[in-house]
């Protein structure tokens, strides 16, 4: 290996840039441009784009280039990349293996999984391909889920114990110093006396706070509904974080059923979000009444029941059905919640007409980050 790419001029710039296409008109230095060169070749050569406009491919399964140049592994790829590239260019690279041109070796080549950094990129792509691995493969792939779980979990229980701290209650001040809890339009009105016009500095000399609504005692049933498409993997993996901060809150009891045209119940695990995302299996139908009478099933209290259901409400089953499970739960008492997305971005994409008729018969539909979809339960639960 040559060593990191330093800033090129201009004109190698644009080589790397443009790719093959641009070695008759502008040869590419030998070294680290070279090298760089050759690993971004590797990658985008597979773009189907460039072959309908003939240019060559130089994909993975070559044993030779008709100038004889060496053609890279997987594992050299990765090991190229880690030399030559900052480390925002590198997940790119590897977000786009795996998500765009579809290199499973990426996540099933051992010696590949051991060196590559985790990222929520590479957990769908495990999740994905975790069926193709080998025994000593899948024990890597577990760690590097452990280790993208842990990061996702460190964020969301802060999240999940501040929703659950105490609804906010703005009718009612407090003597407790606590920044969550602080008022900032109260503190304002109370210490306008103190503002100085010359040095144009309000002046804190008794910050308002607001209180907290303390929790029912009696136990809560949240029932979290996991569409298990291709499409809402994202969704599965805070679905599973998600609910083992709930599972760990006191007066909680926490279900977690996963779902395609079979129903499986994965509470056991719910306390161990690793283990529930190896067993989940993405893709397939999918019957979403059939989960919802799961659910039904489960119900004990139907006025300290929440049920979760998220999915895209693409309905492979009896869609009337569905909206008639649905009411059949908000008749009795239980708070129903469909979710067209759950992850940090919350970008939504379903079947709106369904969603539509839930919403019709009582049940809120919408897409929440995990912080949100706290929030929301928390002041369902104190109301």
């Amino acid at each position: 290996m040559s060593g990191p790419l330093t800033l090129p001029d201009p004109l190698v710039r644009w080589r790397l840039l443009l790719g093959e296409a641009a070695e008759s008109c502008i040869a590419c230095p030998a070294g680290a441009a070279s090298a760089a060169d050759e690993a971004l070749e590797w990658l985008y050569g597979r773009d189907p784009e460039r072959l309908a406009r003939g240019e060559r491919q130089q994909s993975q399964d070559r044993t030779g280039s008709p100038d004889g140049a060496s053609v890279l592994s997987t594992p050299d790829w990765i090991n190229a990349i880690h030399e030559l590239f900052p480390q925002e260019v590198i997940e790119r690279l590897e977000r786009d293996a795996v998500e765009r041109f579809g290199i499973d070796d990426v996540v099933t080549n051992l010696e590949v999984l051991e060196r590559i950094e985790p990222s929520e990129t590479l957990l769908r792509a495990v999740l994905h391909t975790k069926h193709l691995m080998n025994p000593d493969v899948l024990t890597a792939a577990r760690r590097l889920v452990a280790e993208v779980v842990r990061r996702i979990m460190e964020k969301l229980v802060t999240e999940v114990r501040q929703a659950f701290g105490g609804s906010r209650d703005r009718r009612r001040p407090s003597r407790i110093a606590a920044a969550a809890n602080f008022d900032f339009k109260r503190t304002v009105a109370a210490n306008l006396k103190h503002w100085d016009p010359e040095r144009r500095k309000l002046y804190i000399k008794r910050p308002a706070f607001i209180s907290r609504v303390k929790r029912h005692a009696e136990r809560w049933d949240i029932i979290l509904l996991i569409d298990q498409s291709g499409s809402m993997v994202d969704s599965v993996i805070h679905s599973a974080v998600m609910a083992a901060c709930l599972w760990q809150l006191p007066g909680m009891r926490t279900s977690l059923i996963a779902f395609d045209t079979e129903v499986v119940d994965l509470t056991a695990d719910v306390s161990d979000p690793v283990e529930l995302l190896m067993k989940v299996q993405l893709g397939g139908g999918t019957n979403i009444a059939g989960a919802v009478a799961y659910a039904q099933s489960l119900v004990v209290n139907p006025q300290r029941t929440v049920v979760v259901l998220v999915s895209d409400f693409y309905e492979g089953g009896h869609d009337t059905e569905l909206v008639r499970r649905v009411q059949a739960l908000v008749s009795a008492g239980a708070t129903v919640l469909g979710l067209a997305a759950l992850d940090s971005a919350a970008n939504p994409s379903y079947d709106r007409e369904t969603a539509a008729r839930l919403v019709r018969v009582g049940a809120h539909v919408g897409a929440m980050t995990p912080g949100q979809l706290a929030a929301w339960l928390a002041e369902k639960i104190a109301q």
